[in-house]
């Protein structure tokens, strides 16, 4: 003999698994990361992140795919970039154990594809003063030269 259908138990059923599939769907369409904050693929890493809490000496690092040149502009000020091939290319040979001298200005590596800059004494910014700072990196493909340039921007803040 056949039971009749109970209706209260199938509405419960049907509406626990519409429950279901919205909470798997919602979950699949999140962005998140690297997403959310729209950073280009191009980039493969930067420090500090948007958003993120520092110190007033933290160091700024764009890392890039290879083939990309960048310079950096920071709370508006356009920092002037030097390249680590060019410091070691102007007559400034190393005889082993001694260091290169880095200038106070951003540092391109084109062994790596970054491009990072310290605060320090002498530099265009000294320390970061506490609150929200503004980084903008300006990148392009080495073969296309900075006339192609594109642009990324973010903030941090300082402690």
């Amino acid at each position: 003999m056949k039971r009749p259908l109970d209706k209260q138990k199938l509405l419960m059923s049907a509406g626990i698994s519409l429950g279901l599939v919205l909470v798997i769907l919602g979950g699949l369409s999140a962005t998140t990361g690297r997403d959310a904050q729209n950073i280009p693929e191009v980039i493969e890493k930067i420090s500090p992140g948007p958003g993120e809490q520092v110190l007033q000496q933290a160091q700024i690092l764009v890392d890039f795919v290879e083939g990309y040149e960048a310079s950096l502009t920071v709370n508006g000020i356009e920092i002037e970039t030097t390249r680590l091939d060019e410091l070691s290319s102007e007559g400034n040979t190393l005889s082993p154990g001694s260091q290169l001298n880095i200038p106070p200005t951003a540092i391109y590596d084109p062994g790596n594809f970054t491009i990072s800059f310290q605060p320090q004494e002498g530099a265009p910014i000294e320390r970061f003063s506490q609150g929200l700072h503004n980084v903008v990196v300006r990148y392009w493909k080495a073969v296309d030269g900075p006339t192609k340039a594109r642009t990324f921007a973010w903030e941090f803040e300082a402690n």
